[in-house]
């Protein structure tokens, strides 16, 4: 009784909400997909028939990057790849898959995402996070979502444990300011070498760091230059963090049309 009790707990399956990371074709009409998942963390999944004509159930167009998922799915502590029973969205993003600015700053969001994701260990703060800055972004007007990418990478360090700490009082407005990118902190002593952020950009930093609610982005106002100065040197931030973080695919595309 006891080893036939273990064969169907093994067989069980669970029920999750998801986030696409990505999906990679396989074969003919497979995907493989990778989910950041609500209990299990980030997790691989085959998809058989996604991209068949004469499938009716599963589509593909449930597996675009970023979209948010209801899922049943079967789970084995010991495999690498997954299987889904069910699936569906748990939210249809309107804006976001048919507006060009919001889907390149989903792409970007997704890629960020799965490049620091390293274990398929549970991590419910996180995804909350990810799946409620997805839904704004989705319901954003553009002033807000000009500034989501900017917002969502400062934050996003939070969880990993290298978030940049808050700027001190008086620090602002002294005559010299620089955000030192290796240490994460601001200071007004300049840096013993050259990953280091100035003045006018530590102090927009420093304003982005305070914001806690996507909707409050409007306030802060930036241009074109600054908007991809200022990713740019965060993503130069989680470089210097992360072991071999290497290049954003997604990043060129994006600063094209950050606008």
């Amino acid at each position: 009784m006891r080893t036939h009790a273990l064969i169907l707990q093994h067989i069980m399956t669970h029920k999750t909400r998801g986030i696409v990371l990505r999906a990679i074709k396989y074969g003919e009409t497979s995907l493989v997909v990778t989910v950041f998942t609500e209990l299990f963390g980030v997790q691989t999944y085959m998809v058989n028939g996604a991209r068949s004509a004469k499938k009716t159930g599963v589509k593909a167009v449930l597996y675009q990057p970023a979209s948010l998922l209801d899922m049943e799915v079967y789970h084995y502590d010991q495999k690498n790849m997954q299987r889904i029973k069910e699936c569906s969205w748990s939210y249809l993003q309107h804006e976001t898959m048919s507006h060009v600015l919001k889907n390149s700053i989903a792409l970007y969001m997704m890629e960020l995402l799965y490049k620091i994701l390293k274990q398929p260990e549970q991590h419910t703060d996180l995804f909350y996070f990810c799946e409620d800055a997805l839904q704004q972004l989705d319901k954003a007007p553009a002033a807000i979502a000009a500034n989501f990418p900017l917002f969502f990478t400062l934050q996003l360090s939070h969880f990993f444990g290298f978030r940049i700490n808050d700027i001190e009082p008086g620090l602002a407005s002294a005559d010299t300011l620089y955000l030192d990118l290796l240490e994460g902190v601001f200071t007004a002593d300049h840096p013993p070498h050259l990953h280091f952020i100035e003045k006018e950009e530590a102090l927009i930093t420093a304003e982005l760091l305070k914001i806690m609610q996507p909707h409050e982005l409007d306030q802060v106002k930036l241009n074109f230059q600054k908007r991809r100065l200022l990713l740019a040197r965060y993503l130069e931030y989680y470089a210097l963090h992360i072991p071999d973080f290497g290049q954003m695919k997604t990043l060129g595309v994006l600063q094209e049309i950050l606008g």
